[in-house]
């Protein structure tokens, strides 16, 4: 692509990155793309099915003709779709990374960083993603960083996104993770990225999530009550709006059980929903001492 030329890409990116899934779908149909960026599109258009958990869609759309990187896709709706595959889906992922001809593709190697985020295996994630290359690998970075409590490391790929592109999408999202990981003053500037996202563009889950989150952070939880309801609305079975409106009613002194017991439901893996039945069974035990 030219220096200067328009990315016709950019629109179908960015409703992706917001989780505007649905939209990113609808709007998939962009003329005289070259084959690489047909084929980026594509697996930007899987991944929003993956999202909206319409794995079985993409496991039978992607046949084994397809480019590494929809190969790789289908991994992940694999990986999503049967949790009793998920060793074969891991093993075959690694033979792939191994595979000195497709091993460095940028999105078999993101595929691969949340796959082994989502097993909560951090130091294999990174094997594949540190040493970045797109503005996704540096933002997933930022996010596995965060999940193992090194918001200096964190920190370090977030420059690294701004130096490359400050108003960037992901590089703003980055930033709003990393302000509310920090906490403090950090929370405000963190809220008004989601607020200048919900501005520009459409309220997602996503973004109503995180205005939520920095709510909460500020004590004002009738503020992100309201938010909340409102990314509910929009998806009911959202785990993060699930686990946050627990968290929100319990701080509101209100009861969190139904929104509980659809997390569960529809979200057994959890963490929200690990912790509490882990809490649960201690209890247990502790009365079965008692008695």
């Amino acid at each position: 692509m030219a220096a200067g030329a328009p990315d016709p890409l950019f629109a179908l990116r960015n409703n992706f990155y917001l989780g505007a899934y649905q939209a990113a779908i609808n709007n998939s149909d962009v003329p005289n793309l070259s084959s690489e960026e047909a084929v980026e599109r594509d697996s930007l258009v899987y991944r929003s099915y993956i999202a909206l958990g319409s794995y079985q869609l993409v496991i039978n759309e992607i046949d084994s003709s397809a480019a590494t990187p929809l190969q790789a896709v289908k991994l992940l709706a694999s990986y999503f779709a049967s949790p009793a595959n998920k060793e074969a889906t891991i093993s075959s992922i690694k033979e792939w990374l191994g595979d000195p001809a497709i091993g460095s593709n940028p999105i078999l190697r993101l595929i691969a960083g949340i796959i082994f985020m989502h097993e909560e295996d951090y130091n294999e994630a990174l094997k594949h993603t540190n040493a970045g290359g797109t503005m996704e690998l540096h933002a997933l970075n930022v996010q596995i960083f965060l999940k193992m409590y090194r918001s200096d490391y964190a920190e370090k790929q977030l420059r690294i996104m701004q130096q490359i592109d400050e108003d960037h999408t992901l590089t703003q999202l980055a930033n709003a993770w990393m302000n509310i990981a920090v906490g403090g003053s950090k929370i405000q500037e963190a809220y008004l990225i989601f607020q200048d996202f919900s501005e520009k563009y459409q309220s997602t889950c996503l973004v109503l999530n995180g205005k939520a989150v920095c709510c909460m952070h500020m004590g004002n939880f009738d503020d992100a009550e309201t938010l909340l309801l409102d990314a509910l609305n929009k998806d009911a079975k959202d785990s993060e709006t699930l686990a946050n409106l627990v968290v929100c009613c319990l701080h509101l002194g209100k009861s969190a059980s139904r929104f509980l017991s659809q997390l569960k439901l529809s979200h057994p893996d959890h963490l929200l929903v690990k912790r509490v039945s882990s809490a649960e069974d201690n209890f247990e035990r502790a009365l079965q001492t008692v008695a």
